[in-house]
């Protein structure tokens, strides 16, 4: 599920791609931003459907094994504790995700059938898959905690598969990182009978969906003014000097404090340091939270901001 942060992501670099080719084309803008989030869903759906496939996989060859002509004793009774993990049969026997898939017309791994053999190669000679085969032991809370480190040491890392995703989209490049969390963090929290791995939807709520199209137009729509805001209070910077990326973090913090009366101060603020910290320079974020720090006390005092509701200030 997409949190604010990831729309806010998405929102900046839609607007940073607006300013770089001096387009007025809003809408249009607009139309590639919920692209992009459905594409997201997209990676999201295939990341998943990859545990599918190499349970399937896994029955392939188990199946393949019992038919050899010189069978030993293993390969009539193969170890099945792999396939009849309960996060992969969760994700096996999940209705929603098989009609995602289908629906989405997502069958990049029965054309791209190599990149499960390589995955699973890898998985079955790794340490970590002989010693989960290897125990006698059996829980739900041991097959969810090998799946998570299956995902994080194996799936997620594969190079090969992170330059399929690379190919497919552009976008991808920047979300993977943020569905693979999502689904490890899925993973973790997985509970016997209440599994909430998969999620039909990537936005939270209606609310979360509606913040995508209100902050992009209203960032953009009001650059003059936002702008405005802004001059005076970096005294010590040349408006040159100001990385692009900044003046955006910049105006969209501001568009918040005056036209998003639910979202507390506080907690724009803390979300545009990280923002200009993870995605600007090194110096972005003391920079972007000594001129919010400037202007909410400013905004306070001449009572400009319109917050909704206690503690919201």
């Amino acid at each position: 599920m997409l949190t604010r942060r990831h729309i806010r992501v998405k929102v900046m670099q839609s607007i940073y791609a607006l300013s770089q080719s001096q387009s007025d084309q809003v809408d249009k803008e607009l139309k590639f931003i919920n692209m992009s989030i459905a594409n997201m869903h997209d990676l999201y759906i295939l990341t998943l459907d990859l545990f599918v496939k190499l349970s399937d996989y896994a029955t392939n060859q188990l199946a393949l094994s019992q038919k050899k002509y010189l069978a030993t004793s293993e390969d009539k009774n193969p170890n099945r504790k792999f396939i009849q993990n309960a996060i992969i049969l969760h994700l096996v026997e999940n209705k929603e995700l098989k009609e995602a898939v289908q629906h989405r017309k997502l069958n990049d791994w029965e054309l791209n059938d190599e990149y499960i053999r390589v995955i699973f190669d890898e998985m079955i000679a790794s340490d970590l898959y002989k010693k989960y085969m290897a125990e006698t032991e059996t829980s739900y809370d041991l097959d969810k905690a090998f799946v998570a480190k299956l995902f994080s040491e194996i799936i997620a890392p594969n190079d090969k598969l992170y330059e399929y995703f690379e190919d497919q989209k552009l976008t991808w490049l920047d979300d993977v990182p943020v569905i693979n969390t999502l689904i490890l963090k899925s993973i973790k929290q997985a509970k016997k009978g209440r599994e909430k791995i998969f999620l039909s939807e990537l936005y939270k709520d209606d609310e979360d969906k509606q913040f995508v199209k209100d902050l992009f137009r209203k960032t953009v729509l009001n650059d003059d003014m936002l702008a405005a805001e802004i001059q005076g209070k970096t005294p010590n910077w040349d408006k040159d000097r100001i990385a692009n990326l900044d003046l955006i973090v910049l105006k969209m913090a501001i568009c918040e404090f005056l036209k998003f009366p639910s979202i507390p101060a506080k907690v724009t603020i803390n979300e545009y340091i990280e923002l200009a910290k993870e995605y600007s320079t090194s110096k972005s974020s003391m920079f972007v939270n000594g001129i919010l720090d400037k202007l909410i006390k400013e905004y306070k005092k001449e009572n400009k901001l319109n917050k909704i509701g206690r503690g919201l200030m």
